[in-house]
């Protein structure tokens, strides 16, 4: 019941948080009113949980209201209160003035005499320029691509900081029909006297250490829990919460690794980047888990995929010695009903392809059809980090995955993507309950990642063959071992 509670908790804060970030500048529909819609699946079924517990049959209302009825009342509720961008020209229309309705002049980018200039940093054998576009921020130049896209948007980048220094950058992107074409939109890093911005300080390392800190006593004190040792017991004897450090330690260093694998490879493109931040809580699993922020601008769609699929890789590559050696060291108890994927005391790897064959690998016959594992704290920690490589490869917005897809197939073509993975997700969660708030906050989620500078130049067979791999990976990690598999191994 205290688990119960605690998920909630942890569940509501996330998603009001993402509600306040993603949903509330576009729509007036109230935050509260949205987040009561979207809780209610997990406040119905939790509420069903405590008053029946798990052994009675859910009727199938329980399934009807929470998750047909819910979603389209959400969906209502935020296209209600949508929020329309209204042009310069309408707000002076609607004005109470009596004399006919005038635009007002944006603030153009460049002035006339500067416009022959930007012309000529288009030669028509790489880009033939048709048409400029002014708008207050931008100029959008549309025209036909002669050349390869990653040879034009390199010309024409030079030609543009030949002319006019560092005082723009280059954005090369597709239009919805597929033209791609060029903005030119003020550097916002540039330092003039009517910008005078300062470059920001970064490294902050005595931040970034006392957030460590914090978070190896966090986790040390969850680990002690689920090492085995009580309140009562850890009042009389302090000491015994140095049981909870291999659980600390391990999931510190996969946390830690796979944020390094993107801040290393960040660093290698010279994109300014925080170091890595973690994310301590005094409960749950101790942290949040851990991030960097970048403040650069993404250089192309290359630089975006090796950024983030660095992470995942480097994480996985510390999970799995850590798992193994943790299920090596774990107990084998009876199955029971309670027996599932966030049991950690009678776990059931069933629920996974990848956790069922090294399950299978390393306990051998002792895991049958009629056992369970009592997880060792340092294969929790290793079966974490297998679920954070998870969530962060979901092909949805600006996690890691997201990022891949938009690298490897376009920023429209991985928007509708994501929709498929959220609404597979959803499927899946029918069938394993323990991943529904993985759903949720998947459907609280942005679907739009920001483009590269260069968004067009697409990437090499070999980037696309790792992607396809990682996709591989996620699948192995969220689908359920086929029957016949599970038959063969006695699990």
């Amino acid at each position: 019941m205290l688990f119960l509670l605690l998920w909630l908790f942890v569940l509501g804060l996330i998603s009001y948080y993402l509600l306040q970030q993603s949903i509330s500048p576009i729509t007036r529909t109230p935050v509260w009113l949205l987040w009561l819609v979207i809780m209610s699946p997990a406040l119905i079924w939790s509420g069903w949980l405590l008053m029946h517990g798990s052994s009675k049959k859910a009727p199938p209302e329980l399934l009807i209201i929470p998750f047909v009825v819910c979603p389209f009342v959400y969906w209502f509720l935020v296209q209600w209160g949508r929020k329309e961008i209204k042009s310069e020209t309408a707000e002076v229309a609607g004005s109470n003035s009596t004399e006919p309705a005038k635009p007002k002049t944006p603030v153009r980018p460049i002035n006339q005499a500067e416009e022959a200039s930007l012309r000529d940093c288009f030669p028509w054998s790489i880009y033939f320029l048709r048409d400029l576009e002014f708008w207050p921020q931008a100029v959008i130049c549309r025209g036909q691509l002669r050349t390869n896209p990653e040879a034009a948007y390199k010309v024409i980048r030079e030609n543009v900081e030949r002319h006019f220094g560092d005082r723009f950058l280059v954005i090369f992107q597709n239009s919805f029909s597929g033209q791609p074409f060029f903005a030119i939109v003020p550097n916002p890093t540039r330092q003039s006297a009517e910008n005078p911005v300062k470059p920001e300080s970064l490294a902050r390392p005595f931040f970034a250490l006392a957030l460590l800190l914090i978070t190896l006593f966090t986790t040390t004190i969850v680990g002690s829990q689920i090492a085995g040792v009580t309140e009562k017991v850890l009042q009389s004897n302090p000491s015994m919460l140095l049981k909870g450090l291999p659980y600390a330690i391990a999931l510190i260093v996969i946390l830690g690794i796979h944020e390094s694998g993107h801040y290393l490879t960040a660093r290698f493109y010279q994109i300014r980047t925080t170091l890595p931040y973690f994310i301590p809580v005094p409960f749950f699993l101790g942290t949040f888990g851990a991030f960097i922020q970048m403040r650069s601008p993404m250089p192309n769609r290359r630089a975006l995929f090796d950024i983030s699929i660095a992470g995942p890789f480097a994480g996985l590559v510390a999970t799995v010695p850590f798992l193994i050696w943790g299920l090596y060291h774990s107990t084998i108890v009876p199955i029971s009903d309670k027996s599932g994927m966030l049991n950690f005391d009678s776990f059931n790897p069933k629920f996974s392809l990848l956790m069922t064959l090294l399950s299978k690998l390393t306990l051998g016959g002792a895991l049958n059809t009629e056992t369970a594992i009592n997880l060792h704290p340092i294969a929790v920690a290793g079966y974490l980090g297998l679920i954070v490589t998870a969530f962060n490869l979901m092909p949805v917005g600006q996690l890691d995955g997201g990022h891949i897809v938009h690298a490897m197939f376009g920023q429209r073509a991985s928007m509708a993507i994501g929709q498929f993975a959220r609404l597979c997700m959803l499927l899946l969660s029918f069938l394993e309950p323990g991943l529904l708030l993985w759903a949720l906050i998947l459907f609280l989620t942005p679907l739009n990642d920001e483009p590269a500078l260069n968004d067009v130049s697409e990437l090499n067979n070999w980037r696309d063959f790792l992607g396809l791999v990682a996709i591989g990976l996620l699948l192995i990690i969220l689908l359920p071992a086929p029957r016949i598999l599970v038959q063969w191994l006695n699990v």
